[in-house]
């Protein structure tokens, strides 16, 4: 008996013959969280009632210096919450007597690519833009004169940041949504207007973590976040969103940085199973499908490394591990054209000739590649002034190529030129049911397999 399955293609799906006895589980399928109906009073209530410290006209007093910071496009959280949010502070600051003319915005995007104006009123609002003008902008974590490097954590983690938040009475800081538990808390700060110098401490093979407790990456950044606190003459405060889906919100909290992450961690904690229980059991082979979408590809296209590392390996590959056994197949459905967006991500081919061919092992990787990348002043210069993505980000998305340590192979099913996988030693199916059957010849005709049901696109942004 065969199972007919639509799977995830791309932009589009394929049906499949899945053998009968196939666990089909949905990893990013929950209950939905009931969107708010009214954001602004919603935003309002959480601004009049912060957690852990005064409301914002109890932080400032006139004439004082204020940055407000937001997430930027890369995170899947699309809804009018950072307008709203953004309104909502301003009239909280005029109440206080702080001129309009004394606030900056941010966009806190970090090693991300800039974004351009019409692209941040999608999701701010073109009243915003427009009103702002030259005191909106996206962070540059290569302007040197205003980086402010504050010390390193008795750990030797390094602190750099932002001018604005280091010189500003009061930093407010509005988070779109979160991804479980990689988003929010002191990686909004100590990453979205950071620099690579501080970056680097978490951003390795294993440093990375999506896991909603005992999240390593935030274990780094909450010390980076204490010695920030300690170190700036100014306050910090949060607006933290749980999302209902991409576009609506569902929970805001306002505060300090310490308790709307941890209020925000005890909806998530209440709401989302962890991966590692999807499945009492493990198998011989996950199955899943990779979407032509990625966080950093937003206005952008996918190219091989997006599709079959970051989100091939990385965003969607905690399934390897919590579906598969040591040593188990990954079979992954996608077309992976072998087409470049050279303009978002010109580091990217450059990675995919230069080190790809050289090595996959990732440590290898970060251990010889790390100071090309860097420090590439061509490429560099195209982040700060042509909308490129940092090259070192070419780097940070070849590490999920950590996860071939627990898995066999990995057999990618459709694939428009099967010399797009082979370049990553990874092995060409022309058809799923191709696939299944080369995993048969590894693991033998009774292979256990559980399939990975992942949406076809989890977000669309058009202007």
């Amino acid at each position: 008996m065969a199972r007919i399955t639509d799977i995830p293609y791309g932009d589009r799906t394929i049906r499949a013959e899945l053998p009968d006895r196939t666990f089909i589980i949905a990893p990013a399928a929950q209950k939905r969280l009931e969107p708010i109906a009214d954001l602004q009073g919603a935003v309002r209530e959480a601004l009049s009632n912060p957690l852990g410290m005064p409301p914002i006209p109890q932080l400032v007093k006139p004439g004082a210096r204020v940055t407000i910071a937001f997430d930027d496009l890369t995170l899947p959280a699309f809804g009018p919450i950072r307008g709203v949010a953004i309104r909502e502070v301003m009239r909280e600051l005029e109440t206080a007597g702080v001129s309009p003319n004394n606030v900056t915005l941010i966009c806190a995007n970090a090693l991300h690519r800039k974004f351009r104006p019409e692209e941040l009123a999608v999701v701010m609002g073109d009243d915003l833009v427009k009103a702002f003008g030259t005191r909106l902008f996206c962070h540059d974590a290569e302007d040197r004169d205003n980086l402010v490097h504050l010390g390193k954590t008795p750990e030797g983690y390094d602190v750099e940041v932002s001018r604005y938040v280091t010189e500003s009475d009061l930093t407010v800081y509005v988070n779109a949504g979160h991804l479980t538990g990689f988003s929010g808390g002191w990686k909004s700060v100590c990453v979205g207007l950071s620099t690579f110098k501080s970056i680097r401490h978490h951003h390795t093979p294993d440093g990375m973590s999506m896991s909603i407790k005992n999240n390593r990456m935030h274990a780094v950044l909450d010390k980076m976040g204490e010695l920030l606190e300690e170190n700036i003459p100014g306050k910090i405060f949060k607006i933290d969103t749980v999302e209902s889906d991409p576009y609506t919100s569902a929970r805001i909290f306002a505060g300090s940085v310490w308790e709307t992450r941890k209020a925000v961690l005890d909806v998530w904690t209440a709401h989302v199973p962890s991966r590692r229980d999807l499945s009492k059991e493990r198998y011989d082979v996950v199955l899943y499908g990779v979407p032509a979408w990625s966080p950093y590809a937003i206005f952008s296209s996918m190219n091989p490394i997006l599709t079959l590392i970051s989100s091939g390996l990385g965003y969607l590959g905690g399934t390897i591990q919590a579906l598969g056994k040591q040593g188990c197949t990954v079979i992954m459905a996608t077309p992976c054209p072998d087409e470049w967006d050279r303009v978002h991500h010109p580091s990217y081919p450059d990675v995919w000739d230069r080190v790809l061919t050289a090595t996959r092992d990732p440590y290898e990787i970060e251990r010889t590649y790390t100071d090309h990348y860097a420090h590439h002043e061509e490429m560099i210069d195209l982040y700060r002034n042509h909308y490129a993505f940092h090259p070192i980000h070419g780097i940070f998305a070849t590490q999920p190529l950590r996860r071939l340590t627990h898995c066999g192979k990995v057999i990618v099913a459709g694939a428009k030129d099967p010399g797009v996988p082979e370049h990553l030693g990874f092995h060409a199916a022309g058809t799923v049911e191709d696939a299944l059957d080369m995993a048969r010849g590894i693991h033998g005709p009774g292979f256990s397999i559980a399939y990975a049901q992942h949406p076809v696109a989890p977000t669309k942004v058009t202007m």
